[in-house]
């Protein structure tokens, strides 16, 4: 019966032909697999051959067949396979010895350009040089990308990689050749690039790569400072006629904010709250404040943080205990009795700062039990007894109540590796102190700009929706008319820019920032802002399942939210259960820890019981 050698999806094929109608064959293979040919793709035609053995012999005939040799003896006219072949071999060709030359020209592109079925032409010279060197250019890049993978597989950080993991992990080139190294050496590892880059040294772990990529993302020219001129010097303000004191955290170092308290004849008292005033020490055209614009805000995160402003400028307005420091300041007038406010005053002057109040020995002063005895032991007693009075008529005057909250804050803290949770109560007496009183100037401050006209940054809330906006309008959800950030001015450009504008109103100048200026910077702040929450989240989450191994903690109540979503009693931890039949937010169960993946700050949870 008759065989054939036909092409078929761009391989050489060969079969016995079963059958033959008008422009197509039935053809079986050696294997007995039957396939319709077109007449079109029939390249060769013989018999008596085993075609099991034939394309193996083909193969084995091609391969010392020289593609350069057979260039320069096929001429430049348009041929036939087996012409070639014929002419090569000086007779007439075996069908195994026509299918080697078929191969040897179909391997070879380069030198011969394919114009029909079974026809080739060669390639002009100058063709044939350029694509010849392009084949040498690309042998060597393959070379050189198979050498670099090579040391990534074994641990080692090639040169021209390790100047580029940035880059090769964040916005790589994906036709560069130190990608096609990291690429080859990760799939040859089976695991991603960043952790083959971590085998090979160019990351310090997960945290290293969550911390680079932020940076790469968010500050592209480092998170250091340029070197700057000194800061000018405030011309000289009022000094304030009572020392004040401040309320935080004891790692906060860009303290803001400040009060005082002093008690005038008829029981009347007078209330400051004096924020720091980074504004009177730098221009809004100075290289400083194109930093804070650029930046926006500190970043905060466990182990670390990004400040806004330089150190620098940090020392020289923060309200640090033992100094006088300039503010803005606002005083409000209150009757002792009804704690009622009387009368509200801004001023620009020099606060003398007692104290600085830290949160963790004020929770064991000012707290529960203390407020329903009437009394505070210890420095500042009487006054912070005051201020948490009045921070509760401001609270019920805005219409929200006095429900306690048994949500718990949580601080994350890493020293040399080790993690440190401490937990602590929302909405102690020490919180409504702080928070009312910094709603009560923000929203004050924010009427004032709006009434006098002046262009601000409002941070707007209708529903469920809060927005940074230049229009001013109500905060429902802290049910007052207007609330514009100003209380920050050293953590948040927003607040900075306000303070100008307020700082601007108070010396009768024109506003320093127009409206359109201040409308991009809350477009800005606001991406920025997201951002930066986000980043602080996968760090928090990261230290949360670092500190599950540390403790070898296997299990743990949870709360359901909702789904198979549980918060994690005692951790600032939500995970996904597995297995978590329907249960109403609110409800506790147990949940089962398993694999701990820490570059994809995930772990297996399940249910494990009520």
């Amino acid at each position: 019966m008759t065989q054939v050698l036909f092409e078929e999806d761009g391989a050489f094929r060969v079969g016995t032909i079963l059958s033959e109608a008008g422009a197509s064959l039935q053809v079986e293979a050696a294997h007995g697999k039957r396939s319709k040919v077109k007449a079109a793709a029939i390249l060769l035609r013989f018999d008596g051959q085993s075609l099991a053995a034939f394309m193996p012999e083909a193969q084995r005939l091609s391969e010392p067949l020289d593609p350069q040799f057979l260039w320069e003896v096929s001429g430049s006219d348009e041929f036939s396979f087996d012409a070639l072949a014929r002419e090569y071999f000086g007779r007439a060709p075996t069908p195994q010895e026509s299918a080697a030359v078929a191969l040897a020209l179909h391997a070879n592109p380069m030198y011969f350009y394919k114009r029909g079925k079974g026809r080739y032409q060669a390639a002009p010279e100058a063709n044939l040089k350029a694509a010849l060197a392009g084949h040498e250019k690309r042998r060597m890049q393959q070379e050189r990308i198979d050498a670099w993978s090579a040391e990534l597989a074994a641990g080692r950080l090639p040169e021209a990689i390790g100047e580029r993991v940035d880059a090769l992990l964040f916005k790589p080139d994906k036709m560069s050749l130190e990608w096609k190294a990291l690429d080859q050496a990760a799939h040859g590892r089976g695991m991603s690039p960043q952790r083959v880059l971590a085998l090979a040294g160019a990351l310090a772990g997960p945290e290293d790569y969550f911390m680079r990529r932020f940076r790469f993302e968010r500050f592209p020219n480092g998170t250091g400072f340029p070197a700057l001129e000194a800061l000018a010097e405030p011309p000289p303000l009022p000094s304030a006629s009572a020392p004040a004191f401040s309320i935080d955290d004891a790692d906060t170092t860009e303290i803001d904010d400040a009060f005082s308290v002093e008690r005038a004849e008829g029981g009347r008292l007078r209330i400051g709250i004096h924020i720091a005033a980074p504004a009177l020490f730098f221009g809004r055209g100075e290289p400083l404040e194109a930093i804070a614009r650029e930046r926006l805000s500190t970043v905060y995160f466990p182990g670390g943080k990004i400040t806004m402003l330089p150190e620098p400028a940090v020392e020289r307005s923060t309200l640090a205990q033992g100094r006088s420091v300039p503010a803005l300041s606002l005083y409000l007038d209150v009757d002792g009795a009804s704690l009622e406010v009387l009368h509200t005053e801004s001023r620009l002057e020099s606060v003398r700062i007692e104290s600085n109040l830290r949160l963790a020995e004020l929770d064991t002063r000012l707290n529960d039990e203390a407020v329903a005895a009437g009394f505070v032991a210890g420095p500042h007693g009487e006054d912070l007894f005051t201020l948490w009075r009045l921070a509760r008529a401001l609270k019920a005057l805005r219409g929200a109540g006095e429900e306690r909250s048994d949500r718990l804050d949580y601080t994350i803290r890493v020293a040399e590796g080790r993690v440190a949770i401490e937990p602590r109560r929302r909405g102690t007496p020490v919180d409504m102190v702080v928070s009312e009183l910094m709603i009560y100037v923000n929203s004050t401050w924010g009427k004032w700009l709006a009434q006098h006209g002046a262009p601000a940054i409002y941070r707007n809330q209708k529903g469920t929706r809060t927005r940074m906006e230049v229009d001013p309008a109500a905060h429902e959800w802290l049910g007052v008319s207007h609330y514009a950030w100003t209380s920050s001015p050293l953590r948040r450009y927003c607040d900075l820019a306000n303070q100008r504008q307020l700082a601007a109103l108070l010396r009768e100048e024109p506003p320093p920032y127009t409206r359109d200026e201040l409308a991009a910077a809350a477009r800005d702040f606001e991406d920025a802002y997201d951002a930066y929450a986000e980043h602080q989240r996968l760090l928090e989450r990261y230290w949360c399942l670092r500190y599950l191994m540390q403790e070898a903690i296997e299990s743990a109540d949870a709360v359901v939210i909702r789904d198979e979503l549980v918060r994690i009693e005692g951790l600032p931890l939500v995970c996904r259960a597995i297995g978590l039949p329907a249960a109403s937010a609110g409800e506790k169960v147990r949940v089962a820890f398993g694999e701990i993946d820490l570059w994809e700050a995930n772990v297996l949870c399940r249910y494990a019981g009520k």
